[in-house]
């Protein structure tokens, strides 16, 4: 009972899982980008921006931020639930990794979409 509700209703395999994912998106969107690095030579601004232009470097993108939060969120949880024994310091805590990764996620979207 008392696990469920510090838990707010997850369990260990589910943030394994979102650890685990998040893991290999993040990983295939770094070689990605490495690779081009690499393989472009005469990097401009047109080349660059080209390859953001297309819709499916867009939703990478857009996969690779969400992850990205997600692998943070995971992360953190885990250490202030496992160091911050004060409840109002660790819901503090919380909320503002909340608050802050929520508005990397919609600052991304703006950038990538242009919104």
């Amino acid at each position: 009972m008392v696990a469920s509700v510090t838990s707010l209703g997850r369990n260990g395999l589910y943030d394994w899982m979102i650890q685990r994912v998040s893991a290999v998106v993040l990983a295939a969107y770094t070689l990605f980008i490495l690779g081009y690095l690499l393989l472009t030579p005469e990097l401009s601004y047109e080349a660059w921006s080209g390859l953001f232009a297309g819709t499916c470097m867009r939703i990478f993108s857009f996969l690779a931020i969400l992850s990205l939060a997600a692998h943070a969120w995971v992360g953190l949880w885990t250490i202030s639930t496992d160091y911050m024994k004060a409840t109002g310091i660790r819901f503090v805590f919380q909320a503002v990794c909340g608050i802050v990764m929520f508005a990397y996620v919609a600052w991304g979207i703006q950038v990538i979409w242009g919104l």
